[in-house]
């Protein structure tokens, strides 16, 4: 099958001729991918960012945004058969520890793994190696490459819009800074799931023109005065800030736009986030990282999805095409996100 892999870090990835993947245990599932999503995580990776964390052994495939139709599964899968169209979660987890139980995916401490990111072959390729715990099971006619990113930036988004949702109240404020791939979705989560005022920040103007298509009540340009914009716009700070950019400064600025006793929750990641403890002290404020989300929140989500209420805005590419997308994306030139199609 072809499939992209990197071999050296700092350099371009390759697509390569390689064998398909194998069923290797009686839950594993073989998926045809009909979509994989392009996401900045995966220029930090090709770049070596992620060495020291997940160390995976070079040549491997990428790719952690995935969705298609099941190809074959292991002796023990009952919940999904062959030729159901799925979306699948990108960690699959061990379902057995504490956090599992609890539904906290993303912190497994049993037998995960991350295909894409660990040491386990991604989905830029025509098929990939999951489990029956990652398979979120969709509509027939579902088109998988219309929906592949809502697997990693969609979960992200979603993930953190469900947890503030207790805060944001009739009568309260919502800053999403980024719209980017991830805030665009997470615009669109907080007018299906919230009352609050939403709005969004972005240097560019064609990424606030569609936040303002899709729930956006209000825009405001990055160019150096958003902190005061934003300010006045809600009287002082917003209750919740979605930091989807958080380098560059922008992580500095998301705490600055954020109300006495508001919440500033951390997506993106890249810069390094430094504030006077008497800010935390006085101001009651709170910091909240995020890190992908659970099984549930995709399934929700998915629901959102497929009625219509969560629209994810795409640019397809041919597989082939793998390493034009990633450079559009370095380049800033994809709105919304980017789908290898195989």
């Amino acid at each position: 099958m072809k499939a992209v892999r990197v071999h050296q870090y700092k350099s371009d990835p390759s697509i390569d001729d390689i064998a398909e993947p194998k069923l290797q245990g009686p839950l594993d599932v073989i998926v045809k991918i009909g979509g994989a999503g392009v996401c900045r995580t995966d220029l930090h990776i090709v770049n070596g960012d992620w060495e020291a964390i997940q160390n995976p052994d070079l040549p491997y495939v990428i790719g952690h945004e995935n969705a298609g139709w099941v190809h074959e599964i292991g002796d023990a899968v009952g919940n999904v058969k062959v030729g159901d169209t799925v979306i699948l979660h990108p960690q699959p987890s061990c379902g057995l520890c504490l956090a599992c139980r609890a539904g906290r995916d993303m912190q497994c401490s049993g037998d995960a793994f991350f295909p894409g990111l660990s040491n386990n072959d991604g989905g830029m390729a025509e098929y990939l190696r999951t489990t029956a715990r990652a398979c979120v099971k969709l509509n027939a006619d579902t088109n998988p490459a219309d929906v592949a990113a809502l697997a990693d930036a969609g979960i992200t988004a979603y993930h953190a819009v469900r947890k503030a949702v207790p805060y944001l109240y009739p009568g309260t404020t919502a800053v999403v800074q980024g719209v980017g791939g991830l805030g665009h979705i997470a615009v669109q989560a907080l007018a299906a799931l919230t009352a609050t005022k939403i709005i969004a920040v972005d240097r560019n103007p064609a990424a606030l023109e569609l936040a303002k298509q899709i729930g956006a009540e209000e825009t405001v340009v990055a160019d150096g005065n958003q902190v005061e914009a934003v300010t006045e716009l809600t009287g002082g700070g917003a209750t919740v800030v979605f930091d989807f950019v958080a380098e560059g400064g922008a992580e500095i600025d998301a705490w600055a736009m954020t109300a006495p006793a508001g919440y500033c929750f951390v997506l993106g990641y890249g810069g390094e986030f430094k504030a006077p403890t008497l800010d935390f002290v006085a101001g009651e404020k709170n910091v909240i990282g995020n890190i992908v989300g659970t099984y549930n929140d995709l399934a929700e989500l998915m629901v959102l999805a497929q009625a219509g209420k969560v629209t994810l805005h795409t640019v397809q590419y041919p597989l082939e095409s793998a390493l034009e997308a990633l450079h559009d994306l370095d380049a800033g030139k994809v709105r919304g996100r980017a789908i290898l199609v195989p």
